[in-house]
């Protein structure tokens, strides 16, 4: 299946969504460190309802450690700097999707470890800066499982 991955993400009910839609997907969620809130927290445990223990959750105490896990498979950055329209790629199962911090993004660093054909973009009005990250990771998973024909759904 897929993986979501959220760089130092900030606001908890996003997570808690995102963690929802990881259950109810199959995608595995990584939360790469420092997080913005704690995991017991009240909002990202509302937003995510009863679906955590549904949930494949793994932290990472820093970029290195997540990249090392990763090796070997494709990763695509998302991001509003991305080059590549996401719907002109040709997802694979075990592809993982990078989403940066809601208030900045990927930083430079981590999106320059990606090669432009990586770094996707979902596209927007001209004068629009960027769509929630829950959103976001919505379409991508669902755009990628669709291409996989609901690979394990119903």
């Amino acid at each position: 299946m897929f993986t979501i991955a959220l760089f130092e993400p900030e606001i908890p009910p996003n997570t808690g969504n995102i963690i929802r839609l990881c259950a109810n997907t199959g995608a595995d969620l990584h939360l790469i460190e420092p997080l913005g809130f704690k995991l017991e927290d009240k909002q990202l445990k509302r937003a995510g309802l009863d679906y955590h223990e549904y949930a494949n959750l793994k932290v990472h105490k820093n970029w290195a450690e997540f990249s090392i896990e990763m090796q070997g498979r494709r990763l695509f950055a998302i991001t509003t700097k991305g080059s590549q329209n996401y719907a002109k790629v040709d997802f694979e199962a075990g592809d993982v999707f990078v989403f940066g911090p809601e208030t900045r993004g990927l930083p430079e660093e981590i999106r320059a470890g990606f090669t432009s054909e990586h770094r996707l973009r979902l596209p927007m009005l001209p004068e629009s800066r960027s769509l929630n990250l829950s959103n976001s990771a919505a379409i991508l998973l669902y755009e990628a499982w669709r291409q996989i024909r609901f690979e394990g759904g119903v």
